[in-house]
């Protein structure tokens, strides 16, 4: 499915490709402050604690090096910036990055995936129960993102396809007060506007979520790959920070988790309740052997498969294995000369072993 919407997020990445490229050839470098994007979202609100609360700091300073975390209201855009080379880094899904920066030819890695969404995203009808009555419908959802994924892999449960919907293109930002017109009767998007949508309307019915593709919609932390080449301290003061507050979550830190849900537009009841559809990595060992299952390299050859199917891999890809991607262990999947997606178990393995 595709629709003029395309333009508005994609073509802004293919205004910007040699500009990004250009970007991130520069950012090459040894350098002492970095910036990275990020939006609001369940599992990225410890970025947020972690930054406010001092905990980045702690970690840049013991690396010798500054990091500031910047918020982006949208979320797309957020992604469009880091691949235009004005981020060295940012928060965003597996999908995303595939067909964002990596299309756009900017090189980028995973360093952390801390957590991939198990309710997390889902599927509303206004005053319908089944899946199966989307059919005819015009479903609101962010155009070519994971929600767009979501769809296509619920679709196809109850024997439908794309063609039996129509596609409108909803900013993240918009999506809870496009729920309150008459006119948006079918929705596919991720917390907090799905939990917030369903507790304020009760004509919203959750007719299917993430739960039922669990791994699929992975959260990562993505860094520009030259930059990261050139610094690694980036990485490792970032994974410190991260399972430093880890740790505080684990332990059901109130606090720390009060913050979390004050930040992000809800309350302490809420945000739990968020974490609880959410497959959260909590131990560097447990997301150590995510990271380097075969889980992942299978999961990016189906979000592959349908970024090519929606024309999304970039100008002129002939195929699904158009743009390569590199895992732990040596294992890849499309072209090994054009790898601009990299999966690294480093710095995890690094925090792991307690070598951080």
């Amino acid at each position: 499915m595709k629709s003029i919407f395309k333009s508005t997020s994609k073509l802004l990445v293919a205004a910007t490709l040699v500009m990004g490229l250009g970007a991130s050839s520069l950012m090459a470098e040894v350098k002492d402050k970095f910036q990275v994007s990020w939006t609001i979202y369940v599992g990225w609100m410890p970025w947020d604690y972690a930054q406010q609360k001092g905990i980045i700091d702690k970690w840049a300073k013991k690396y010798g090096i500054e990091i500031e975390m910047v918020q982006v209201n949208d979320y797309i855009e957020s992604i469009n910036q880091y691949t235009a080379g004005k981020f060295d880094g940012c928060l965003m899904t597996n999908m995303d990055a595939l067909t964002i920066p990596a299309a756009g030819g900017v090189d980028s890695t995973a360093v952390i995936m801390g957590d991939y969404s198990n309710g997390n995203d889902g599927i509303l009808l206004k005053n319908k129960k089944k899946l199966s009555d989307i059919k005819g419908q015009t479903v609101n959802l962010v155009e070519l993102s994971v929600s767009h994924y979501l769809l296509a892999r619920a679709l196809e449960t109850v024997g439908l396809s794309e063609k039996d919907v129509k596609v409108l293109n909803t900013s993240d930002a918009d999506m809870v007060a496009a729920w309150g017109t008459k006119d948006v009767t079918a929705m596919t998007t991720w917390n907090p506007q799905l939990s917030e949508i369903m507790a304020n309307n009760k004509d919203a019915n959750l007719v299917f979520d993430s739960s039922k593709t669990p791994g699929e919609i992975i959260d990562m932390l993505v860094i520009n790959t030259e930059t990261l080449k050139d610094n690694p301290k980036l990485a490792k003061a970032l994974t410190g920070a991260w399972f430093e507050t880890m740790a505080l979550m684990k332990k059901g830190d109130e606090a720390a988790l009060t913050f979390m849900a004050q930040a992000s537009g809800t309350d302490l009841a809420g945000y739990k309740s968020q974490l609880d559809s959410t497959m959260m990595f909590y131990e560097p060992a447990d997301l150590l052997t995510f990271t380097t299952s075969d889980a992942i390299p299978a999961t990016m050859k189906k979000v592959s498969e349908f970024s090519f199917d929606h024309g999304i891999l970039g100008e002129g890809a002939p195929d699904a294995e158009f743009i390569g991607m590199a895992f732990p262990g040596g294992k890849t999947f499309g072209d090994p000369k054009n790898i601009k997606l990299r999966f690294d178990d480093t710095y995890v393995k690094m925090a792991a072993e307690g070598k951080l």
